[in-house]
């Protein structure tokens, strides 16, 4: 921890994987690491050409590792006027003059992205083999991010979002446009390590720091939270039944909308600012939606009045099987979710999520093979085989579409 650090402010330099032989197929967040020299090299051009093996060597030393800008690369395509998809040709979002088509805006999208970019691309692999704690939103499109965090959801994955502003290079106007906030007990100390192990238990929501998600839980089991024996996040059911889904909520808007309010609401979803309060304004209200998500789908809205007042909010909420619950202000504010477990059965919530993540090993691999280095190219291929046939038997086990 750096000596410039105070009581309330804490600075560390860890690494970001950027510009090394792995960067084709995402730039990691290696967070809390012992030893920043990969074993067996003396310059950076000798570490791994793909990211599995930096990503499981991280872990294994005691360290938080993911994805950073996890969105580029996982560009969705447009809709067009008569309803088909389209790229727009823009690989950092946006779209050419008299350009026809509309930015995606769906979650989950089932649309295949091109896996071209250094965002959290290899994830897809790295999340079937747990190697992966969190992959990086806020700074990137957030309907990109979201995708591919949300199908590998389906399929019971557990890897936890994050947020960062990756400054310079894609916010040059200051540190901390992206945030994550992490819960603390009362009485605990902010220190590295308690903050680095609420990242990556997932006890947070990330944002863009102008609406908030406080003390988020499912019955009696709150966000990174541990009941009893059970795994962290997790609330065991005997039965399906009805949860309670309680939390508090607070957003701040402008009185009425502005010129530069509006400006920003009609931007396309993945033109800046990416993650944004005002993209989430109904009309000329100040109101906002808050969404309970299931299994990636939206079943229970209720409008907050954005003026920085603190509501407490409750909605009961059928669990029908193993899912994953989580809150939304969107694109503002996301938390991570409690995974809800009927009996002993692993969450399997949709049959077409698994067919996009098995699909999506397979574009990968073609997108990335080429830029992994031969001697690593078999170990590699392997890691991605044995990714897509994880997908593939989740496939089958899952009783919905």
């Amino acid at each position: 921890v750096s000596e410039l650090s105070t009581r309330d402010y804490l600075m560390r330099y860890d690494v970001e994987v950027s510009g090394f032989p792995s960067s084709h197929a995402g730039h990691l967040c290696l967070l809390k690491l012992k030893e920043d020299d990969y074993p067996g090299t003396t310059r950076l051009e000798e570490w791994p050409s793909w990211t599995l093996p930096v990503l499981q060597w991280g872990r294994d030393q005691g360290g938080v590792v993911g994805y950073s800008h996890s969105g580029w690369g996982l560009a969705l395509p447009d809709i067009m006027p008569d309803g088909s998809r389209k790229f727009p040709g823009k690989d950092w979002g946006g779209a050419p003059q008299n350009w026809q088509g509309r930015a995606a805006a769906t979650l989950p999208d089932y649309a295949m992205p091109r896996f071209d970019g250094i965002g959290a691309n290899e994830y897809v692999v790295t999340t079937a083999h747990n190697v992966c704690d969190f992959i990086s939103a806020v700074d990137t499109p957030a309907i990109w991010e979201l995708n591919i965090w949300y199908h590998t959801l389906n399929c019971g994955m557990t890897t936890r979002i994050s947020g960062e502003t990756d400054f310079p290079c894609i916010y040059g106007d200051r540190v901390g446009l992206g945030r994550i906030y992490v819960q603390l007990d009362k009485d605990q100390e902010l220190t590295y390590d308690t903050w680095i192990e609420g990242l990556r238990d997932g006890r947070s929501y990330c944002g863009d720091g102008l609406s908030h998600i406080l003390d988020f839980k499912v019955d009696d089991v709150g966000v990174g939270q541990r009941t009893g024996d059970t795994p962290l996040s997790t609330l065991r059911l005997d039965a399906p039944k009805a949860v309670n889904v309680t939390f508090n909520a607070a957003a701040l808007l402008e009185e009425t909308p502005t010129e530069l309010t509006e400006s920003i609401r009609n931007k396309r979803l993945d033109e800046k600012p990416y993650w944004h309060l005002e993209r989430c304004r109904q009309g000329a209200t100040r109101n906002v939606p808050v969404e309970i998500i299931v299994n990636g789908e939206v079943v229970a809205t209720k409008e907050l009045v954005a003026d920085g007042h603190v509501e407490s909010m409750t909605f009961p909420v059928e669990i029908s099987e193993s899912s994953w619950v989580a809150v939304r202000i969107l694109p503002s504010v996301h938390t991570n979710p409690v995974f809800v477990q009927i009996g002993d059965k692993p969450i399997r919530a949709s049959r077409r999520s698994a067919e996009w993540c098995e699909n999506a090993v397979k574009v990968c691999w073609e997108a990335k093979q080429n830029r992994i280095r031969p001697e690593e190219r078999d170990a590699a291929k392997l890691a991605y085989d044995q990714a897509a046939a994880i997908y593939s038997k989740i496939r089958e086990e899952a009783a919905k579409d």
